[in-house]
């Protein structure tokens, strides 16, 4: 039982001469569970360090609270290549900070109802729990055993556009390489120019660059490269997708990338290594050309990758007068052809290409207008872009043929 009276003179003493340790709270069941939420995805499932699977929280009174229990929860989780700090509004009694297992922490809070929830640490690191008429206590860690995440650095930032930003992700992160052994290539590159950004991503098969226009990022000059890893650029998005800033920043040292959207703080551990020269492998005389709509096309391809060979997921292009034709054959499933009318009369093509990495383009622009390709011969790699006439925003997709 805690020892503590509500004569609020007595509290406030109370609160100071306890240690650090002793953390009591009471939180809104909602925004605590849209914290954990963001959070959770950070967390180490399979960690072999048991800390690593708790969340971090700390609790402070505010400055201007006079006396009150006006505070703030902050939430941290870390695997050690990247961690998330985020935060709520909190009445707090005691100051403090505790860990609490993550998963079952999250899993639980889900299944309350709505209301408050009381958080007081007890001894031996168990934190208990209350809501309403459920009680629990759950067995957390030391405190001292929670490594130190790295603080945003206090100059140097860059501003970025959330929307400009949110797009470019998702018009690249699907391109990354997921070999390991490949690891300069386990990540997009961020370009940042004084007037521009863009974002490129490549697997050597298949690279996807985006360039967005008509920004203006302050403190540069010249430009900015940086690689940024694909389980940051995953996290990144979906602070992205939730946040309803307008703008975001961004920030980097020797070893540790920083974005901060809203009231949270992503880190992630840099990339070493130096990503590829891809303005060498952009085609340059891809002058045979054919426009269809996108909603044509992602149905062709789905229909006829059905019956391609399931290992190399190959299909077929073949352009010749105002028709493309697309068809596959595999020994296991048969054959199937399909084809669109349209606008074509250069010399005949037929090229090859993995079904799969056509399906992704098609659906990082959506099935909404029409796309363009571009080729030069069966042997060379061909090029792909939204026919929308968007000028501000450059995005293509060059793709390595397949022999078939």
């Amino acid at each position: 039982m805690s020892t503590m009276t509500e004569d609020p003179e007595t509290n406030t003493t109370a609160a100071t001469a306890v240690p650090s340790g002793n953390l009591e709270i009471t939180v809104s069941r909602a925004e605590l569970l849209r914290e954990l939420t963001a959070a959770q995805s950070v967390v180490e499932r399979k960690t072999t360090i048991p800390i690593l699977s708790n969340f971090l929280f700390e609790a402070t009174i505010d400055a201007d609270s006079n006396g009150g229990t006006a505070g703030r929860l902050t939430i941290t989780a870390t695997d050690l290549d990247q961690s998330l700090k985020t935060s709520c509004a909190a009445r707090v009694k005691k100051p403090g900070a505790c860990t609490i297992p993550a998963r079952k922490l999250y899993d639980y809070i889900r299944l309350l109802p709505e209301g408050d929830i009381s958080i007081k640490l007890m001894d031996n690191h168990w934190v208990q729990i209350r809501a309403g008429r459920s009680n629990t206590k759950m067995v957390g860690m030391a405190r001292a055993n929670f490594p130190q995440v790295a603080e945003f650095p206090t100059v140097g930032a860059y501003k970025l556009q959330v929307a400009s930003l949110k797009n470019m992700v998702s018009k690249t992160i699907f391109a990354i390489s997921n070999e390991e052994s490949r690891y300069t290539l386990n990540g997009a590159l961020l370009v940042l120019k004084a007037e521009s950004m863009a974002m490129v991503a490549t697997d050597g098969h298949r690279l996807a660059h985006v360039e967005k226009l008509g920004e203006n990022i302050e403190g540069i000059t010249g430009e900015k490269k940086t690689l940024i890893p694909r389980k940051a650029l995953s996290e990144l998005s979906g602070l992205l997708s939730t946040t309803e800033s307008e703008t975001m920043e961004f920030a980097d040292d020797d070893s540790t990338l920083f974005f901060k959207v809203g009231g949270r703080v992503l880190t992630s551990r840099k990339l070493t290594g130096q990503f590829p020269n891809y303005e060498a492998v952009l085609p340059r005389d891809n002058n045979k050309f054919v426009i269809v709509r996108s909603e044509d096309l992602m149905g062709c391809i789905q229909r006829v990758a059905q019956f391609a060979d399931e290992r190399s997921g190959a299909i077929k292009i073949r352009l010749e007068s105002n028709e493309l034709k697309l068809s596959s054959q595999s020994t296991d499933a048969g054959e199937s052809e399909d084809t669109i009318e349209t606008p074509y009369n250069y010399d005949p093509l037929v090229v090859g290409f993995n079904s799969q990495y056509l399906i992704d383009f098609l659906k990082a622009i959506g099935t909404q207008g029409e796309v363009r390709l571009e080729f030069k011969d069966a042997q060379s790699a061909g090029q792909m872009r939204p026919e929308d006439g968007n000028e501000d925003v450059k995005y293509r997709y060059i793709l390595m043929p397949m022999r078939i």
